[in-house]
């Protein structure tokens, strides 16, 4: 029980967190071997493990090869055809702990020699902004579509055993009805059973007087 409240109350939370806009911001970060101007964005009802894994599948449509390095996960040779022919590097990686009710998510663009800034990239960091912004949103909305599920499946089971409850109160119900019967008829019995006792008491009575008389006779008998 105290799981499953905890599971509505982390659910709650994250559809009250997830309400609030999402924003994509520029900072430096310790990302990609350094410190390197990086996309920063809260993510909201989600795990850093699963944040990561859901920035990698997000990856997937950018053709690079995927793995983990220095902490991250890092996209090499990624296309992404706004920003040029060039292939780029991409690195990602949650920040937070499992359990908290919202995590920042750090993105960064490696452009070769360079990482993508707002300054000097202007047009690429909009089409990364929006990037970021829409892993994020997807990542979010996900995470609540599974706690959904997850309250979803609690409900169900809720309601599946208040229905057993109403059977088995039906059948205590039909239970007591049917020892109601049995007691009564065991009463009306004990009755019937104390009237048939003296009426044989009276019967034994009678026929000890029969036996007398005839054993009277018997010893008259010459």
């Amino acid at each position: 029980m105290k799981k499953i409240l905890i599971l509505a109350f982390a659910f709650t939370l994250a559809l009250s967190a997830s309400a609030q806009k999402i924003k994509v911001k520029q900072s430096n970060e310790n990302i990609g071997g350094g410190s390197h101007n990086a996309l920063t964005v809260t993510l909201y009802g989600i795990n850093p493990s699963d944040a990561e894994d859901a920035f990698r599948s997000f990856m997937k449509k950018y053709d690079g090869k995927r793995s983990s390095k220095e902490g991250a996960i890092f996209v090499d040779h990624a296309t992404i055809k706004e920003f040029g022919n060039n292939t780029i590097d991409i690195y990602g990686k949650a920040q937070g702990k499992k359990g908290d009710p919202e995590i920042t998510f750090v993105v960064a663009f490696d452009l070769g020699g360079a990482f993508l800034n707002s300054g000097d990239h202007k047009n690429q960091y909009n089409e990364a902004e929006k990037i970021v912004k829409e892993f994020a949103v997807k990542a979010t909305k996900d995470a609540i579509e599974e706690k959904l599920k997850d309250a979803q499946k609690i409900q169900s089971n809720f309601e599946d055993e208040q229905k057993s409850l109403e059977k088995d109160n039906k059948n205590l119900v039909g239970d007591i009805e049917d020892y109601k019967k049995k007691i009564q008829k065991a009463e009306d019995d004990i009755v019937k059973n104390k009237s048939e006792q003296e009426k044989k008491k009276s019967e034994i009575e009678a026929q000890k007087k029969v036996v007398g008389e005839i054993d009277k006779q018997l010893k008259s008998v010459d």
